[in-house]
This record gives structure tokens, sequence and C-alpha cells, in this order.
């Protein structure tokens, strides 16, 4: 078995631990991949475990090579990492979790929550809450497998409330609560809602009184004012995913924690690293432009005029047109949260 000290070991917290609260960051498909976590680790480090985007097991093989690469634990140093399985084969959830823990991880999360409309039909994902015999199957079989009926290795889930309607969620949680899952985080949106219409906070408190499991809660947390809000309210939660907000002001959780904001030179630092971090990833700079107009959607909110910004960097298509206009937005750019 391969040995990975540089994996952090993952900590067991009770459900009703009242520590202050953890911050998750969000598995976000081509945004918080291994070089995202990188970065924020050396610049920021106060996220308390990362989730990778969704790796995805085939019939032929457990993950493919693009996959391997965002679980190596060479890409993965003094994180607590967990990789996020999209799946509903549970012989492929076991292989998978199965070569992930000879690379050191201890804990895999289910993806229950996906709502792409190229993930959902092939009953994956938010798909799979579609049938309810089969997910119970599917985690009967999984807690029947040494790996996880043993605790050698822990299984959280993330999931919706549902595929349309949050009247779904209580048959979804029983089933849930009749497994050893070390946590269930909730998205309180049902499928239909995509990311769009207000996240459903009644549904998620009554989860709260049901769910036998620590919960985390994710959606809609863009601002200082917005988690503040959301703690008062639920005095309770004690882990908190967060995912755009943080990749459109990286110093949010620091913020929180201690009032410093992210200064102008911390913000183009962490723009600069991520450009050469995925330059170096692609071994081309001009992916590394695609790859930063992704994170500029969200990065452009701390500008006083956003679709301004993000006109401007959406029109680069070389490197050198890209780097032009950062450096006019680092010097005269107004940045609005600072």
């Amino acid at each position: 078995m391969t040995s990975t000290p540089d994996i952090v070991p993952q900590r067991n917290i009770h459900k009703n631990d009242r520590s202050p609260v953890q911050f998750y960051l969000a598995p976000m498909e081509e945004i918080t991949g291994y070089v995202y976590r990188n970065v924020y680790r050396d610049l920021f480090g106060d996220i308390d475990k990362y989730f990778t985007p969704f790796v995805t097991p085939t019939q032929k093989k457990v993950l493919k090579r693009k996959e391997q690469k965002e679980v190596a634990p060479a890409n993965n140093r003094s994180m607590n990492v967990v990789p996020q399985i999209l799946t509903n084969q549970s012989s492929q959830l076991i292989d998978t979790a199965l070569y992930l823990y000879e690379l050191g991880y201890r804990e895999v999360n289910l993806n229950l929550g996906c709502p792409s409309a190229t993930v959902v039909p092939k009953h994956k994902g938010a798909g799979f809450l579609s049938d309810l015999n089969k997910l119970n199957a599917f985690f009967d079989e999984v807690f029947s497998n040494p790996l996880f009926g043993n605790n050698v290795m822990e299984l959280s889930v993330k999931t919706r409330l549902g595929l349309v309607s949050a009247d779904e969620f209580p048959e979804i949680l029983e089933i849930y609560n009749r497994y050893p899952l070390s946590e269930v985080i909730i998205h309180p949106r049902v499928r239909t809602d995509y990311y769009k219409n207000q996240v459903n906070l009644e549904a998620f408190s009554e989860a709260l009184e049901t769910c036998v499991h620590p919960i985390c809660y994710n959606g809609d947390l863009f601002s200082l004012n917005d988690i503040m809000s959301f703690t008062s309210g639920f005095p309770s939660v004690s882990r908190i995913m967060l995912g755009r907000g943080i990749v459109a002001n990286p110093g949010l959780i620091r913020e929180l924690r201690t009032g410093k904001k992210i200064s102008r030179k911390e913000l183009f630092a962490y723009e600069k690293a991520l450009y050469d971090g995925y330059t170096e990833s692609y071994g081309d700079a001009n992916n590394a432009v695609y790859k930063m107009k992704e994170v500029w959607f969200y990065l452009s909110r701390m500008f006083d005029d956003p679709e301004k910004v993000l006109k401007k960097i959406c029109k680069t298509k070389h490197p050198a047109a890209y780097r032009a206009v950062v450096e006019e937005l680092m010097v005269s750019g107004t940045v609005n949260k600072m």
C-alpha cells in the first residue's frame, strides 16, 4: 500500500460539536481543480476540507488519466482533500474508493446533486434521486463491502432535495439515515432549480431536525453578510461549503474570521498565481487564458462594473492581450470590496 503522509488526515467531528464553523471548498467542475486548490492553500490556507470536482469511473477503467492527475497525492500535498465520485454503480464506487485508499485517502464523497442535462438522464448526480429503491440498494451494497462496512473508508454525500419538489427529501433523507454516512452536505434546491430560485431554508431546517448525520450547508453564500446572516439563523450548523463566493473573493473566510479584507495586492497575486499554475499545468499559456476566463466570471464581481471587466477579459484572444488587460485593472480597476 502506498504511503502518503502529505495528505492531511481527516478529522471526525461529532454532530453536536459546537466548535467554530469549518469551511469546505465546493467541487466546482473546471474551476476548483488541483491547480486552484494549491494556489488557494499557498495564499490563504483557511479551508478545512477541499472537495475535488467529480471524477467519473467507467466500465473500462477506474479513472481517466486526467482524473488520476486530479487526485494524485503529489498534487494535493498538505491539504485535507476529499475526492468526489459521480456514479450510480456500487461496484464502481467501491473500486474507485479502493484505488483512492491506496493513494492515502480515507473519505470519498458521492455526488447526488449535479443537475446537468448530460448527467441527470443517466440517473447520476441529482438524477439518482429519481429511483429511491435503487439508491437504497446502492448504499446497501456499498456498506456491505468491508472497505466501508468496517469504516476503513468513509463515505459522505452531497445532495439536493429531490428532482422537482422538496417534498421528496424526507424519503431521501430516510434512506441516508439508514447507513453510516460520515456527513450529508445539503444544497437546498431541487434539480429543476439548477442554481436559480431561492434556496429552500425551510426544508434545510427540517432536515436538521431529522438527519442523524452531521450536516454541512451549501448554497448562495457569496458575501460576509450572507454568511453572518446564515450562521445567525442556524447557529447549530458548524460546517459550511463555499464555492462561487470563494472563487470571487478568496479572502472571504479570513475576513469573516479576522475582519481583514483582501488587499488589491493579494487579489492580483491570486490571479497571477492561478495564471502561472494553469500555464505550467497545461504547458500552454493560451489554455491558461481560457481557464482564467472561467475564473474571471466570478472574480469580476469584486469590481464596481463587473460586466465591463468581464467583457474586457473575454475579448482577449492571446496571452499578451490578456496580461495587458489584467495589468490595466491592477492599476486602475475600481475594486468594490476594499
